[in-house]
């Protein structure tokens, strides 16, 4: 599967987002491989708590390899499924084809056996690279159509900006008691992702329905298509009302989730993605009508 495991100059450690220096280390990691910047998740309340990270780390304490394991669970079918998600996994150049990989990711899967989590789910763009670690990938699915006609009676949104510290509270708050955006495929809880993912895409607006105590994680491009994102909700409320309180009225939609929640019945459409969700446990388990988790999910 992977080369004899070579450390010779590293130290293994795991557990350390408490400490600002490894904190900082996996920031660090994440900006050099991936162009990816997390480090205002420090300001939205910090990483997932049940985060657990596995790292090689060299003598002047920067990362050479880091997988994490959190708790992730999911609607799978009308099921919650007790699971795992991997995220942050990565390998400096310098030290790659040592093993180092290949050892971080079986420590954090024996983790997760450990804890008794029935599945483990990650994205990735290189899928056979987990296949030998027992994952298949899942097909996913966006929904598209036209657009409803908008309610009328929707009391108008407002955006809401996580870096103000009471729109931060109160998309926490939301966050802790959301609904599965879908009985096919959602995640429960996942406050952290959500939270960082409205800083890493400029384009995402998110927008608070007072009325429906409703997060609203949306776009629209030039021509006038509508992307729903995410909704993060006690009670998912109708598009029409969505589209109502955001006061627009667009050419078409895309729901980047199964709609089943929404009284809108769009077409499914395979995701165009370099990235694939996979998922190990569970058998060979997979949605039962295409879907595809929120990508205000994705970790």
């Amino acid at each position: 599967m992977a080369e004899r495991l070579d450390s010779a100059g590293l130290t293994f450690r795991q557990d350390y987002f408490g400490d600002p220096a490894g904190w900082a280390a996996l920031v660090c990691l994440l900006k050099d491989i991936f162009g990816i910047d997390i480090g205002p998740l420090q300001q939205l309340g910090g990483p997932d708590p049940t985060s657990m990270p596995f790292g090689w780390f060299d003598a002047e304490g920067k990362l050479a390899a880091n997988i994490s394991a959190f708790a992730l669970s999911f609607v799978l079918n009308g099921r919650l499924v007790h699971a795992a998600g991997l995220q942050s996994g990565a390998v400096r150049p310098p030290w790659r084809g040592r093993g180092l990989y290949r050892d971080v990711t079986v420590k954090a899967l024996d983790w997760c056996e450990k804890r008794g989590f029935e599945a483990v789910i990650l994205y990735t763009d290189k899928p056979s690279l987990y296949g030998p670690y027992g994952f298949h990938a899942i097909p996913l699915h966006r929904y598209e159509g036209a657009a409803p006609i908008p309610s009328a009676s929707a009391p108008p949104a407002r955006p809401l900006l996580p870096t103000y510290a009471d729109d931060l509270a109160l998309l926490q708050s939301l966050l802790k008691g959301r609904s599965p955006v879908s009985t096919s495929l959602a995640v429960t809880v996942n406050a952290a992702m959500f939270l960082i993912n409205t800083q890493l895409d400029p384009d995402v607006r998110i927008s608070f329905l007072a009325d429906r105590q409703a997060v609203i994680a949306w776009k629209i491009d030039e021509a006038g298509r509508f992307s729903l994102l995410d909704v993060v909700a006690a009670e998912i409320p109708p598009l029409a009302v969505i589209l109502g309180g955001l006061a627009i009225t667009p050419a078409s939609v895309e729901v980047l989730f199964r709609p089943d929640k929404l009284g809108w019945e769009g077409v499914p459409q395979q995701l165009e993605s370099g990235t694939r969700l996979m998922l190990r446990g569970l058998g060979d388990a997979a949605p039962d009508f295409p879907a595809m988790l929120s990508p205000m999910a994705e970790f």
